[in-house]
C-alpha cells in the first residue's frame, strides 16, 4: 500500500527500534465473558505499557529519528496527559528536554507526573486557546523541535506497533477491530496495519458521545470540530477536531465510529475491572464501552480493542467504579 505517511513496513522498523524499549503487553481474554457475549473479545491492556499508556511507543520513536543537534535543543508538544508522560519519559531517557503544552483543566496526577520526569509545563485554555498556536510560539521563541501526539510519520509508526503487537498475538483474523479515538494516530496506524495484514478486518474509531468528530466527519467527508464547552469524563481524548494528517488515512480506510456515553464508559470500566482485572482511564475504554452498549455486534465474531491508558488515580477511579448509575450491559 502506498500514498499514506505510515505503512506496515515502517511499524516493523518502528517495533525493532523499540524493542526493550515498550513492554509487549498483553492481549487479554476471558473464556466466561466469551460465553456470555456469545463472540469472541480481545483487549490489548497497552494500560500495562510504560507511563501506562501507548503513546509512548510513539514519542520514543519520534526521539530516535531526531538528530543529535534536534535532542539537544529538546522537544515540544501538546498533550492532556499521556502523550505528555510518553514524551517527558523519552527525552529524559535520550537526554533531552521537553515541554508540554497541556489544558489547565487536565488532571492534576498527570500533570505533577509529568513534572516529576523532568518536563516543563505550559498551560492553556482549551476553550479559548489554541494549543497548536501555543506549541507554535515555543517552537519560534527556542528552536525547540515540535514532536505531535500524532501528526508524524514516525509517531504514527511508533503507536502501531500496538496494532501490530495485537495482530500477532491475536493468531488468526479479526473480525472487528475498535480503536479509542481522540487525534486520531492509533485509529489511523491500525486502519494502514489492517488494510496491509489483515484486510478482512473492519477498523472503526471508538469516541466519546460528545466529543465524535471523526465519526461525524468521516460521515461528512470533511473535518468537523466539536463544539466548544462540551466536556466527558473521557479527558485522554477530548480533541477539538481530527487531525489533518490522520483524517487523510481514517477517511479512506476506515468502517465507521461507534460511540459511548458517560455512563457506558463507567459500565466499561467496571466490566473490564470486574472480568479482567484491568484498571482503565475513561478515555481508554470507549472502544470495549461500544461492543458493551451494543453497538457493535460480537456474536460469532471476534471483536478486538485497545485499552489505551490507565493513568487514573485511584480515588477517581474508585468513584467512577462505585457510580452504580451506569446501564447494564446489553449485547
Amino acid at each position: 500500500m502506498t500514498g499514506y505517511a505510515v505503512s506496515l513496513d515502517d511499524m516493523r522498523a518502528a517495533a525493532s527500534a523499540l524493542h526493550g524499549v515498550v513492554i509487549r503487553t498483553p492481549l487479554h481474554e476471558n473464556p466466561d465473558v466469551n460465553a456470555m457475549l456469545g463472540g469472541r473479545l480481545l483487549l490489548k491492556a497497552e494500560n500495562q505499557q510504560r507511563t501506562g499508556a501507548f503513546k509512548i511507543r510513539g514519542a520514543y520513536n519520534r526521539m530516535l529519528g531526531l538528530t543529535a543537534e534536534e535532542r539537544a535543543r529538546g522537544a515540544v508538544t501538546y498533550s492532556s496527559g499521556n502523550h505528555a508522560l510518553g514524551l517527558a519519559r523519552a527525552a529524559q531517557s535520550l537526554g533531552s528536554s521537553a515541554v508540554i503544552v497541556m489544558p489547565s483543566d487536565a488532571p492534576a496526577a498527570k500533570m505533577q507526573t509529568v513534572r516529576d520526569m523532568g518536563a516543563e509545563i505550559v498551560p492553556y485554555d482549551r476553550d479559548t486557546q489554541n494549543s497548536a498556536d501555543v506549541v507554535a510560539r515555543i517552537m519560534d521563541e527556542t528552536g525547540r523541535v515540535e514532536v505531535p501526539p500524532s501528526a508524524h510519520s514516525q509517531v504514527l509508526a511508533g503507536a502501531g506497533t500496538a496494532a501490530l503487537a495485537m495482530l500477532e498475538d491475536a493468531g488468526g483474523p479479526l473480525d472487528t477491530v475498535l480503536v479509542p479515538c481522540g487525534g486520531g494516530g492509533l485509529t489511523a496506524a491500525t486502519a494502514v496495519l489492517m488494510a496491509e495484514a489483515a484486510p478482512e478486518a473492519q477498523v472503526l474509531a471508538a469516541e466519546p458521545a460528545l466529543f465524535d468528530d471523526t465519526r461525524r466527519s468521516l460521515a461528512a467527508g470533511e473535518r468537523i470540530a466539536n463544539p466548544k464547552g462540551r466536556r466527558t469524563i473521557c479527558d485522554a481524548i477530548m480533541t477539538p477536531i481530527p487531525g489533518e494528517l490522520t483524517f487523510t488515512i481514517n477517511r479512506d480506510l476506515l468502517a465507521g465510529g461507534a460511540t459511548a456515553t458517560d455512563s457506558d464508559v463507567r459500565s466499561a470500566m467496571r466490566f473490564a475491572y470486574d472480568h479482567f482485572r484491568i484498571v482503565t482511564e475513561p478515555g481508554a475504554v470507549v472502544g470495549l464501552a461500544a461492543i458493551l452498549n451494543g453497538q457493535i455486534s460480537i456474536r460469532g465474531r471476534i471483536v478486538a480493542t485497545f485499552i489505551t491508558g490507565g493513568n487514573i488515580e485511584a480515588a477517581r477511579l474508585a468513584g467512577l467504579l462505585e457510580d452504580r448509575t451506569s446501564p447494564s450491559i446489553v449485547v
